[in-house]
């Protein structure tokens, strides 16, 4: 019989005898000696509603990032974190202005890649690929190749940076902070604080060649 089944006999018996010697037994006394023995032994059961907090797990289409991020030589992190950002790891998104498949890719962009869109590991290849170029064109920084990709990289030339919108500089950030939850560290992104966020691009008249937006 186990010590937790021992208390409660226990505490029946008590019961029992308190009913014969009509004295009443205290209410907290029939689950009392079976919890200070879980106590004592260090097993008490834990909370049906604690919550994971896994940092990076698998991802869906885990493979096909990690293949290509490597074949690019990116970071699979940063990739999740787009791919997060700008689908939800949904192959089928389409965003409003257009943007196709699991990296939003705009026609003419996945046209400029040889890829399809709405396929998930052409998609996947193609938004590694174009997130490499932006790497490559900013001199490896990951917020200006994300601000590439997402206002295109003639806002991010003509703004020595991150662009002063606020859609972009909000996408910067969720990536990059998606991206440090992968590799289980926490990364914001480092914005130029010199101009005031606005709401769109085409506020400014700038031309968002290949932007995914």
């Amino acid at each position: 019989m186990s010590l937790a089944a021992i208390g409660t006999r226990v505490d029946e018996i008590g019961q029992m005898l308190a009913a014969v010697s009509g004295r009443t037994q205290p209410a907290e006394s029939a689950t009392g000696f079976a919890a200070q023995l879980q106590a004592a032994q260090g097993t008490s059961t834990p909370s049906a509603t604690a919550a994971s907090t896994g940092t990076g797990g698998d991802t869906p289409f885990g493979a096909e990032i990690d293949a290509a991020a490597a074949r690019y030589g990116i970071d699979p992190a940063l990739l999740k974190g787009l791919i997060r950002q700008e689908s939800g790891f949904d192959p089928s998104a389409r965003s409003g202005a257009g943007a196709v498949g699991l990296t939003q890719l705009m026609p003419g962009t996945a046209a400029s890649l040889g890829v399809d869109p709405t396929d998930p590991a052409q998609a996947i290849d193609g938004g590694a690929r174009y997130l490499k170029q932006q790497l490559d064109r900013f001199g490896g920084d990951p917020a200006k190749a994300l601000a590439a990709y997402n206002a295109g990289p003639g806002a991010v030339a003509k703004f020595g940076g991150v662009p002063p919108y606020a859609e972009t500089q909000n996408y910067v950030k969720s990536v990059l902070a998606f991206a440090g939850q992968y590799r289980g560290t926490s990364a914001t992104a480092a914005l130029p604080a010199a101009t005031t966020p606005v709401l769109a691009a085409a506020s400014t008249g700038s031309t968002l060649d290949y932007s995914t937006l």
